[in-house]
């Protein structure tokens, strides 16, 4: 395999760079920059040098060896200054030697994979921590990066290996006389495994909030109070407001952290009757967005009811506080933490219920998974006759789950998941 290098902080100034290279010409490459080096997983400062003997940095310098590091493979990372300068000069110094090129995006993690220092979920859950903006997203991927979808799968493959193993026996011994009836261990088997799929994939939903970020919309009638509110909880004017009106024609959108959890905070328009044809498009694309998102929060005023059915967790408030003196009111900031504190509560109860499968590509694979387990209970009632089929239709559905962490040949699923990572990663 091909020495790779690259640069593993951002590019630009900063207090330290540093760069890592990866590959079997990694040590000898680092003794070439710095003379030698020190004992694996050890640190040393050496003066880094081009081909010609001319220092180029001082830097910090550690090594680990094959089955020690990140990739799995001999690396050496140069903890330099942090000036633009050095890290071009330091990175078209190793440019000229033999054997070594420039990584591509992704590649030092991809390597990981391969050398098996990763599972494909804990690379997933990696790419998710590095663009982390909440406490609660990154408590996610540290979850998942630890390997608990990948012990959880083993668990499930195991079961289900072993029910297919029984049937198996069975087909091989069909002409034998074979003293144990098989089904009831399979079908318990396959109940079991059914049972924590369906777990897992109804907290997948929840993972995948807390992953992309919950979307509330705030709800109500024109010139109710909405904008205001928006923007006193962005704490900037995100949206305009206005006494007029139907100032709002289109869903306004300002991303939040409240108790560490993402949410999107949607003003909508004000919902009303009108012949104002851009207003009307403007309140149908309201009442959808409202409609599908994950909490409402409606801003009434008198005895008016809701303008859509409240769903569970939705907050109902009284607006215009500032001139009734109870509720809320985005002017004042009267009730403002409050409802902070009950957004935080709703959410904060329904993120306890998150699974470790973070993704579409996750629960599809579990899903797919079900149906073929389903299929194998029909074929268990059908008989000794179809048992063949009954084995096939396991061995499917321990493929679907093997590809969430990547046990199966999936290139197009590798390539979709590197290519979102940064040069360097």
């Amino acid at each position: 395999m091909e020495t790779i290098f690259a640069l593993a902080t951002a590019p630009g100034k900063a207090g330290v760079s540093v760069v890592r290279i990866s590959g079997p010409h990694a040590f000898s490459i680092g003794e070439t920059l710095a003379g030698s080096l020190p004992e694996p997983r050890q640190t040393a400062v050496r003066i880094i040098k081009d081909r010609d003997g001319a220092p180029i940095d001082q830097a910090l310098i550690v090594a680990f060896a094959h089955g020690h590091s990140f990739t799995g493979e001999d690396v050496v990372e140069l903890q330099l200054h942090g000036s633009p300068a050095i890290q071009k000069a330091v990175l078209a110094e190793l440019s000229t030697h033999l054997g070594a090129r420039l990584a591509e995006p992704g590649e030092f993690t991809r390597r990981a994979l391969e050398n098996g220092r990763l599972d494909l979920s804990q690379v997933e859950a990696l790419s998710d921590l590095i663009e982390a903006e909440t406490e609660a997203q990154r408590k996610q991927a540290m979850r998942i990066m630890s390997g608990e979808m990948g012990e959880k799968v083993s668990l499930w493959r195991a079961d289900l290996i072993h029910a297919a193993a029984l049937l198996e026996a069975t087909i091989d011994f069909a002409d034998e006389e074979v003293p144990v009836d098989v089904t009831a261990d399979v079908r318990a088997l396959i109940e079991k495994t059914k049972a924590l799929l369906r777990s897992q994939i109804e907290g997948s939903h929840v993972a995948e909030r807390i992953r992309d970020g919950y979307r509330v919309a705030i709800v109500g009638a024109p010139n109710v109070g909405k904008s205001t509110l928006l923007n006193r909880l962005a704490g900037r004017e995100a949206a305009i407001t206005s006494e007029i009106a139907g100032t709002t024609r289109d869903v306004i959108e300002v991303s939040m952290d409240i108790s560490g959890l993402p949410v999107t905070l949607l003003d909508t328009a004000g919902i009303r009757e009108t012949d104002d044809v851009v207003e009307g498009l403007g309140i149908e694309r309201a009442l959808q967005r409202a409609r599908d998102a994950d909490l409402r929060v409606f801003l009434l005023e008198g005895g008016e009811d809701p303008q859509i059915a409240p769903g569970e967790g939705d907050i109902i408030l009284q607006a215009k506080a500032d001139v009734t003196g109870s509720g809320i009111s985005g002017k004042t900031g009267q009730g403002v933490d409050d409802l902070i504190a009950q957004l935080s509560e709703v959410l904060g109860n329904r993120s306890l219920s998150a699974g470790t499968a973070i993704n579409a590509r996750h629960r599809q694979a579990m899903e797919a998974a079900l149906v073929s387990l389903d299929d194998v209970l029909v074929q268990l009632d059908l008989g000794p006759d179809v048992y063949d089929l009954a084995a096939e239709g396991l061995r499917h559905a321990i493929r679907n789950l093997s590809s969430l962490i990547g046990l199966v040949d999936a290139e197009h699923i590798l390539d979709d998941v590197f290519s979102n990572f940064c040069l360097g990663k």
